[in-house]
């Protein structure tokens, strides 16, 4: 049963200032968009967020070309342009800071105390504000000068020294993130921070970084490094603590599997006419040990399989398995479409495009069963500046 009021959501009524440009700050400031809050892009004048111009690719008319990396993160936003620098700027920045449960920006330490607008005049302005500063580095520390991008943390946090084929052959992640998890973490610290307010009738300001992510991701790999001694390195395709489970060769390309127990490993014997107590391979820990000559066995039993039949076989042994598709096949696939993951909005430039959808769904449930209050309609990005005439009247309207 669809929500008869698509736009609203967990913040309907909750307003965010978003003034970040890029990546992390504004794929944090549309999440709040996706759960219903009004978020309110500020951007520069005559070129807006730097990400306005990221491509190729770039879609739509050759006088007026559209970048697919900003639509990335800006759904379910309003866009409005201030000169910052500028006493009319400043002077609606201030308006926007009053009215606004949330302020979101990603400058260097020290950009908006320049512009006027340290913590401590946001918090003058209104004190029930939740700011959330993301910083590439942190906002303190030997370090905090430094610019963040995205590869550079990657590679500085320690996540690069984990990803590829080899240690001869580190990878960065095939997304930007590092900048997609200082958003996130950011988000869920804001969300802490106004139930505190709740309580306390007070804001607060959260802070978090690239590297921060970094690390906050770090799991097993962590505890690897800090309490076993280890330094990890890449392992392509396979896990460094399970076998088998990663990657695997057939006839016509590859599958993947995941035996994460041994109950799974004795089912996986006996459909693929393994003993499961083959020497050096009877439990786990000997399996990683040889990893090499578990694949190399595995590998010789799938080489008489094509990758569709193979999958149905491990599904019917009760393995856990896939396959690995493009992006196009995913926002085809019906079950990522059953999801949400895939959704439509209507684009002044373009008209009806496709984007990949909000992660997470909401449900009434009460005895009688649940009721799905998902956000079903959704904002294409702004043009930029698209919103300043009903924003500027907004706050003249006091209301």
């Amino acid at each position: 049963m669809a929500n008869e009021t698509p736009e609203a959501g967990p913040l309907t009524g909750y307003t965010v200032v978003d003034l970040s440009r890029a990546l992390a700050g504004p794929h944090a400031g549309m999440m709040f968009g996706d759960l219903g809050a009004r978020v309110i892009k500020v951007e520069n004048p005559g070129k807006g967020d730097d990400s306005r111009s990221w491509g190729p690719p770039f879609v739509g008319p050759a006088d007026n070309p559209q970048a697919t990396y900003f639509f990335s993160c800006n759904r379910n936003k309003e866009s409005i342009a201030l000169d910052l620098k500028s006493d009319t700027g400043k002077d609606t920045l201030t308006g926007l800071i009053a009215r606004a449960d949330v302020l979101i920006e990603n400058f260097r330490s020290g950009v908006l105390d320049r512009l006027g607008f340290s913590t401590a005049r946001c918090m003058e302005i209104n004190p029930r504000l939740v700011i959330l500063s993301i910083t590439g580095f942190g906002h303190d520390g030997p370090e905090a000068s430094r610019a963040g991008y995205d590869q550079i943390a990657q590679g500085e946090a320690g996540l690069m020294s984990l990803t590829g084929s080899g240690p001869d052959d580190m990878q960065r992640v095939g997304v930007p993130i590092a900048d997609l998890l200082a958003g996130i973490y950011g988000s869920y610290g804001v969300l802490a921070a106004l139930l505190e307010r709740e309580r306390t009738g007070k804001g607060k300001v959260v802070r978090t970084s690239l590297i921060a992510g970094m690390v906050g991701v770090h799991a097993f790999q962590g505890t690897r490094a800090t309490v076993a001694g280890q330094e990890p390195q890449p392992g392509g395709n396979h896990h460094p603590s399970l076998s088998p489970y990663g990657l695997f060769n057939c006839r016509d390309g590859a599958v993947q599997i995941s035996v994460g127990n041994e109950n799974l490993w004795q089912k996986f014997c006996t459909a693929f006419e393994i003993d499961p107590a083959t020497e050096g391979m009877a439990v786990n820990s000997e399996r990683v040990d040889n990893r090499a000559a578990v694949i190399e066995l595995i590998e010789d039993r799938f080489s008489a399989y094509d990758a569709a039949d193979l999958l149905n076989r491990l599904t019917e042994a009760g393995i856990p398995s896939g396959t690995v598709r493009t992006l196009p096949e995913v926002y085809q696939w019906e079950q990522a479409l059953s999801q949400g993951l895939k959704v439509s909005v209507d684009h002044p430039v373009l008209g009806d495009i496709d984007l990949p959808g909000p992660p997470l769904r909401f449900f009434d449930a009460d005895s009688s069963g649940e009721v799905e209050t998902t956000r079903t309609a959704h904002d294409a990005p702004p043009l930029l500046d698209e919103d300043a005439e009903s924003i500027v009247a907004w706050l003249a309207d006091g209301n």
